[in-house]
């Protein structure tokens, strides 16, 4: 059902049709959310990429329960995943990297991601000492710059109705399989 929504947000003229909420809590149970690209989805779960010192990445190792939201507002349907957050292999994170353009590369290795930053021209500056450092060669991957599956444990479709009357089918994670359910708007 979610490679079929996505596919038609695909269709539409959304700019980034992978786009979604990531919220994360800390220890405490205080909540952040941010936007975040989703780069890929199997039976697994959702992958996400970011550098894991940077705020999400200290989030995610206190509390690795996360909530994700698609919101595909030309269609007026939404899908709700809350789940637990792993790490990816090296190698799939590898993999994922070489696919990244070059400046992303090198953005990763300028970025103290989440950390004050003094002025503009600091980042700038980092960014040029990347491009000298790797000038001749292929960016290798930071290694704090990693990837997440968000294993899913429930999963809300989410559709638009006449008069509020929304259409909400939720599937829980139990031991003997996904259980669905509808529920009221």
């Amino acid at each position: 059902m979610f490679q079929d929504w996505l596919d038609a947000a695909c269709k539409t003229d959304l700019r980034e049709p992978t786009a979604m909420t990531l919220a994360t809590a800390n220890a405490q149970g205080r909540p952040s959310a941010r936007t975040m690209l989703m780069k890929s989805f199997d039976e697994r779960g959702f992958v996400f990429f970011t550098n894991s010192q940077s705020r999400k990445g200290d989030e995610l190792r206190e509390n690795s329960f996360v909530s994700l939201c698609f919101f595909w507002q030309p269609l007026m349907r939404q899908v709700r995943i809350e789940g637990r957050a792993v790490t990816i292999s090296a190698q799939e994170s590898d993999t994922y990297w070489e696919t990244r353009p070059r400046d992303s590369q090198l953005g990763a290795w300028a970025s103290q991601q989440s950390r004050p930053l003094d002025i503009r021209e600091t980042l700038e500056e980092r960014m040029a000492k990347a491009h000298a450092r790797f000038i001749d060669d292929t960016v290798p991957r930071p290694p704090h710059w990693i990837g997440y599956r968000v294993i899913p444990e429930r999963i809300e479709f989410w559709k638009s109705g006449w008069h509020r009357l929304h259409e909400r089918v939720l599937y829980e994670k139990r031991a003997d399989g996904w259980c669905k359910t509808l529920l009221y708007p």
